[in-house]
């Protein structure tokens, strides 16, 4: 592996395990920490499924020490183990403490048994379905991610058989959940399924019943290159995505080996990673445990409103100075009084936006059949290849597409991965533009815990820039060229981000040299392009400061001797996380600041459509400098990655500094001083 850089498998590797850091804190309330075993948990599950078989067919499988997929492997049995004990040793202990009893590794308690059975028998028996596996059934395909229970068992003659129970976590809630006697029980439904079976199987003796799940291949392998209608064929392939190849097979501890190899020779899993969890499967469902308790949870940070538009309107606000909204510490609301006042306004005429992943019940697409019913142009570019996205994208297409909005699918060969919208309103004899550029996806679901900004403008240069990236979007092709269409503000993907970005570092660098003020700070969520973190190695060599903030892959190796000396890379995980992507080049303390949709990754400057835009307007470049400032100064939530991948605690004089909680202190006072 390369010595100059960090693994980016490892180096995420190395981010869940911050995540398990955050469920394993005693300073972090108790629901709080289920919900990051939850994370840690879904995390793994989309590791497995996107990234795992990417390392399996690398050729680094080369079954040495020292090979990322060996690493991998190695590293997160270590994190499953340690999430085992902070489940088993600190949570469930201190929510028994509170009255609150997980039946986990235990038989379920006799005061309960008369609603369990009537629960068994009145609503999972109705969903229970049971394959043979020692039958003649030859065609049961498990699917991704699916509870099954493996029920090991003999006829009365001694022949053994092995039949999988599938739980109907899909169906049904995972947890059954009751209060006796003042304590309240919660039981996995699959405890409750495997202390019935022997009544359903009253002719066999069981000799054991274990849980497993299998992990397949999410790639979807689409074609970018054909004719036709591309929704129908993104359909028909994410139909057939659970059908990928296997990656994982995860059992329950102590099944017999011989029935282990049995099951992968019978489920055809001969290239799945073999690997041995804890007694139940799918933790990502803790999310949804049900506790309802005020001080398990976080304290209560209501959003921030926004004072700039009321009783006025949002457009008339924008037009008088640039607006910034930072999410999800300041309210939504603004967001969609955009979209709905352009929806309702008489006077605007066009609407253009690109949506990456819609929420499920989106507003926002909601306003836009809205105004294309009113009789306005709405134009939406609807990227169908977001992984995990693409049936709820479609969905949303097909509706809007009847409603009379103009949809525009996926360029060959790119991911739109822009946030962007304008309205075009007629003003007496002229048109005003007006934009919307943003960090984070328009979704109102991720708002309430993705921490973006969103950047509210009528500058006409830059909304004319942008007005040119949708008449380029409108004709669905990659660029012919870098020179193919100019922007003097906007850093647009295959145009000139990449470009732009390197002659920013290079101007630091310069400035460095001849003894100008100089420094570099960088916030996102993740960092790999080889070429644009050489030429960060470069300034760190040339002496300029580089402050990095990285919340997920980061490939620069920080603390290098004569390499990368001056850099130093902080890691924030808390109650958000952290999702906006801020550039500050210090240019001889004249700063200039961007804000934008890309991370410096290989699929972001090559293979996609990113917007990043500057920041003119002082205030909110004021703003904007000391809301990194706090995150530069974290000690409490923030970690500095290590030139070893680790995650090292940060020590300085500033007291006890937590940014997601300061920044918010800060954006409610600025509210309140005006």
């Amino acid at each position: 592996m390369d010595v100059q850089f960090f693994n980016r498998d490892l180096s995420w590797i190395s981010f869940n395990e911050r995540v398990l850091e955050e469920a394993g804190s005693s300073a972090v309330p108790l629901v709080e920490r289920i919900r990051f075993l939850s994370i840690f948990s879904s995390n793994l599950d989309e590791f497995y499924r996107v990234r795992m078989p990417a390392l399996m067919a690398s050729g680094l499988k080369n079954n040495t020490d020292e090979d990322a997929y060996n690493l991998a492997g190695k590293a997160i049995h270590a994190q499953q183990v340690y999430f085992g004990k902070i489940l088993g040793e600190e949570i469930l202990p201190a929510l028994l403490s509170n009255n609150i009893h997980v039946i986990n590794n235990e038989s379920i308690p006799e005061i309960i048994q008369l609603e369990i059975a009537d629960y068994f028998y009145s609503s999972i028996a109705a969903f229970l379905q049971m394959i043979n596996l020692s039958g003649k059934i030859t065609d049961f395909f498990s699917e991704n991610n699916k509870l099954y229970q493996a029920v090991i068992m003999n006829d009365i003659d001694g022949n053994e058989s092995v039949v999988l129970v599938i739980v109907p976590s899909d169906k049904l809630a995972r947890f059954f959940t009751i209060i006796k006697n003042g304590v309240q029980y919660i039981v996995f439904i699959e405890d409750i399924i495997k202390q019935f079976l022997p009544s359903i199987f009253a002719d066999q003796k069981i000799k054991g019943v274990y849980n497993i799940k299998i992990t397949r291949d999410a790639a979807l392998d689409l074609e970018d290159e054909f004719a036709g209608d591309l929704a129908e064929k993104i359909e028909t392939k994410v139909a057939s995505r659970d059908k990928g190849f296997a990656t994982r097979f995860l059992y329950e501890p102590g099944i017999p080996l011989r029935t282990l190899y049995w099951l992968m020779n019978a489920l055809q899993l001969f290239d799945a990673n073999m690997v041995a969890g804890g007694k139940h499967h799918n933790l990502k469902d803790l999310s949804a445990i049900p506790i309802r308790n005020a001080s398990f949870e976080y304290p209560s940070w209501p959003s921030i409103q926004n004072k700039f538009i009321e009783g006025n309107s949002i457009f008339e606000a924008i037009t008088k100075r640039d607006h910034i909204i930072h999410t999800p510490y300041q309210s939504y609301n603004a967001i969609l009084r955009f979209f709905n006042e352009a929806a309702i306004d008489a006077n605007v005429e066009e609407i253009y936006v690109t949506l990456y992943r819609i929420a499920g019940d989106s507003k926002i697409a909601n306003a836009l059949i809205t105004a294309a019913i009113n009789g306005k142009k709405v134009v939406v570019f609807v990227e169908l290849k977001a992984r995990f996205d693409e049936e709820n994208n479609i969905r949303w297409s097909k509706k809007m597409k009847a409603a009379g909005v103009k949809i525009i699918y996926s360029i060959p060969n790119l991911k739109v991965h822009a946030k962007v919208a304008l309205v075009k309103r007629k003003q007496q004899d002229r048109m005003q533009y007006l934009g919307l550029l943003s960090t984070g996806n328009l979704n109102e679901g991720t708002a309430r815990f993705y921490t973006d900004h969103i950047l509210l403008t009528a500058h006409h240069e830059i909304l004319l820039e942008l007005e040119m990236l949708f008449i380029f979007l409108e004709q669905k092709r990659k660029p012919v060229s870098n020179d193919e269409i100019k922007f003097n503000h906007l850093l647009i993907a295959q145009f000139n981000l990449q470009q732009t970005f390197l002659s920013l570092i290079d101007q630091e660098i310069d400035n460095a040299r001849q003894g100008l003020s100089a420094g570099i700070t960088i916030k996102l969520n993740n960092l790999e392009e080889k070429k644009l973190i050489n030429k960060l190695y470069e300034a760190s060599q040339a002496g300029v400061p580089v402050k990095l903030i990285v919340r997920s892959i980061c490939c620069l190796k920080p603390g290098q001797p004569g390499v990368s000396e001056t850099i130093q890379v902080t890691r924030i995980v808390d109650r958000y996380l952290e999702h906006g992507r801020v550039f500050i080049f210090n240019n001889n303390n004249n700063e200039k600041i961007f804000l934008g949709s890309a991370d410096w990754m290989n699929r972001n400057i090559y293979s996609r459509i990113e917007v990043c835009f500057p920041v003119y307007d002082e205030t909110i470049k004021g703003q904007l400098k000391k809301i990194i400032a706090l995150q530069l100064a974290d000690n409490v939530q923030a970690v500095s990655i290590t030139p070893e991948l680790k995650n090292a605690p940060i020590q300085n004089d500033l007291g006890l500094i937590r940014s997601q909680e300061k920044i918010y202190q800060l954006l409610s006072e600025e509210v309140q001083a005006h």
